[in-house]
């Protein structure tokens, strides 16, 4: 049978290093011998709590706070970000969903909600811009995601957030979803400066064989360990359970005197909509079929995170945490997600697409039980961790995030005035789309939007722009139950609004403000003088798991020249940035940018 709940067996001991122990006085020496046994006996029990005798290895949800070892101070925060795969905006409690997300109410309602907070539209773009900081224009993938069968990764040229956390004494770990690219050996995550990986490198997949196919002949396995492939866990057991045990696992190996940044992300609530039956038990009185598993499937990533935050506190690095929680697109109302009242879904550039669940909740904040509607996007992750983890962000690089801290913690104003959503050069053209109806700055046939201030523009096709009341899909079809569907107009390309005023871009004011429209074409143009082209190669038959072993994994091997090449320009770059920065030094130490700790 598989297992249901969604933590592991009872973890490992505390380590040992992590506690005090007296040992002058006899007395006191017995009574803090007697304090720590009750302690690892409660928390013994405590894990073991509800485990059910047919589930190996599953757990209910847990209840009730749990003290916390005493573990000496240290300046850089643990850093914790827990991604969710296509949770839509309405889809957690506090939006008002009748799905049940107790865990995430309580962690969002003892933290930060942020309220006007951006990612992209797919999983890929947003992945890349979390771990790079960088619009999609300025890494080249800025159209579609990256397929199993392309040759194509995020660049390799690209400093990433682990690799910039690991300079200043992180130890860092990746468990779930990878999709930024896996053709050549040093695209994997452990190349890209994660000292461990667990998980999927594809998109999705199912949620317990882990097995993928990309087409009716192009199957194969997707859980890796590392670099290798993870036959020893190939054991039916669902994705979301294996991952919390996995995060268990390496909190319990840990010593929380050392900081750690743990990337965990879920593949929950992708499709294939797949989810242990006990889940269910809430839903019976929802029809959609897929909104009931989807719901299912949340209320399990919800006790999830439960486990994983009682594990942070159990072993001592809860006090000194950072957890920032957030979705990577909005949800897929066809495969139960909701985005409602926002307009569109994913893959699209309306709100329903790209305005995100996301929240910060630590002991670190400044003020605590507070809503966030300043303007934050997923690229401010990279330069406001790496200046939390006291890191040095170099002159030369050109980053799209912001460091977001303050606004964050303090409640100060964002440093952020607009947004790139994307600009994509070749996404499907609008067929009335022309220069002219751009005014002669741009040309609206071309997928674009952007956001500044108050003001959002859109031009080309956004994508499917209704707004999608829940259950609103029957089981027969996309039927619609309401009468929310809007056609475009003909000749349309260019929409603006004012989402302070409009979230739900009901009104469209192009007509009405066609000076804001050639203002924000105008940087649009700027914007896209800076892109860099698309990586979006053909599909290289080399890449089919049948030629691997039966595995998804590295299939490109370089002619030697060419690797002879690539090291050449590598170390020259190398020694080109560590020239320029003994200059730097040796000029001035007013240029110098240290990353200061703050919380």
């Amino acid at each position: 049978m598989a297992p249901r709940g969604c933590a592991g067996p009872p973890p490992p001991p505390l380590p040992s290093q992590a506690w005090v122990w007296p040992g002058k006085m006899l007395a006191m020496g017995a009574l803090a011998g007697f304090w720590v046994l009750s302690l690892l006996t409660y928390g013994y029990l405590s894990w073991g709590q509800g485990l059910e005798e047919e589930e190996e290895g599953a757990l209910r949800p847990q209840t009730g706070e749990r003290p916390e070892p005493s573990i000496t101070t240290i300046s850089q925060p643990h850093l914790i970000f827990i991604l969710a795969d296509d949770q839509g905006f309405r889809d957690v409690g506090y939006h008002g969903s009748e799905i049940k997300t107790p865990t995430l109410d309580k962690l969002a309602a003892e933290g930060v909600k942020l309220e006007n907070y951006y990612v992209q539209p797919i999983c890929t773009p947003s992945r890349s811009q979390f771990i790079t900081g960088k619009y999609q224009i300025h890494t080249g993938l800025q159209h579609s995601i990256i397929r199993p069968t392309q040759p194509n990764c995020l660049p390799l040229d690209n400093a990433t957030l682990p690799q910039k956390l690991k300079e200043v004494g992180y130890s860092t770990h990746m468990v779930g979803k990878w999709h930024l690219g896996f053709y050549r050996k040093e695209c994997m995550p452990t190349k890209r400066g994660f000292d461990t990986f667990f998980g999927s490198l594809l998109g999705s997949g199912d949620y317990y064989t882990h097995y993928k196919c990309d087409s009716p002949r192009m199957c194969g396995y997707d859980l890796y360990e590392n670099d290798n492939a993870a036959w020893d866990y190939d054991n039916g057991i669902y994705s979301t359970h294996m991952y919390t045990q996995r995060v268990q696992q390496i909190l319990a190996s840990r010593d929380p005197r050392k900081p750690i940044f743990l990337y965990i992300a879920y593949q929950a609530v992708h499709s294939p909509l797949q989810a242990p039956g006990r889940y269910f038990e809430h839903y019976r009185s929802i029809i959609n079929i897929n909104r009931r598993r989807y719901a299912a499937m949340l209320s399990c990533l919800d006790e999830a995170i439960n486990n994983v935050t009682l594990a942070l506190k159990t072993y001592g690095f809860y006090n000194n945490s950072i957890i920032i929680y957030s979705s990577d697109n909005g949800g897929q109302p066809t495969a139960g997600g909701s985005n409602w009242p926002l307009r569109g879904s994913k893959g699209t550039y309306w709100e329903g697409g790209i305005r995100a669940v996301g929240f910060v909740h630590s002991p670190l904040l400044k003020n605590k039980g507070t809503v966030c509607k300043e303007l934050v996007h997923i690229t401010d992750w990279y330069p406001t961790l790496i200046s939390l983890a006291e890191g040095q962000i170099d002159e030369d690089i050109q980053l799209d995030g912001y460091d977001v801290w303050e606004t964050i913690s303090e409640g100060l104003r964002s440093p952020r005035i607009d947004i790139l959503h994307n600009i994509d050069p070749i996404y499907t053209k609008a067929k009335n789309g022309s220069w002219a109806a751009g005014y002669g700055i741009w040309n609206t046939a071309i997928q674009s939007a952007i956001r500044v201030q108050h003001w959002k523009l859109l031009t080309g096709n956004p994508g499917y722009s209704d707004w999608v009341p829940p259950q609103s899909f029957s089981n027969l079809g996309p039927n619609r139950w309401h009468n929310e569907r809007i056609t475009l107009s003909t000749g349309k390309s260019v929409w603006l609004f004012n989402i302070t005023a409009d979230p739900y871009e009901r009104v469209d004011l192009s007509n009405r403000y066609p000076g804001v429209v050639r203002q924000l074409l105008r940087r649009l143009s700027q914007f896209n003088k800076t892109a860099v082209p698309v990586r979006y190669p053909p599909k290289d038959p080399r890449s089919n798991p049948r030629l691997n072993g039966g595995v998804w994994g590295p299939w490109y091997k370089e002619e030697k020249k060419k690797q002879k090449l690539r090291k050449n320009k590598t170390e020259k770059k190398k020694k080109k940035s560590k020239t320029k920065k003994k200059q730097q030094k040796a000029g001035s130490f007013t240029n110098c940018r240290l990353g200061v700790p703050r919380g």
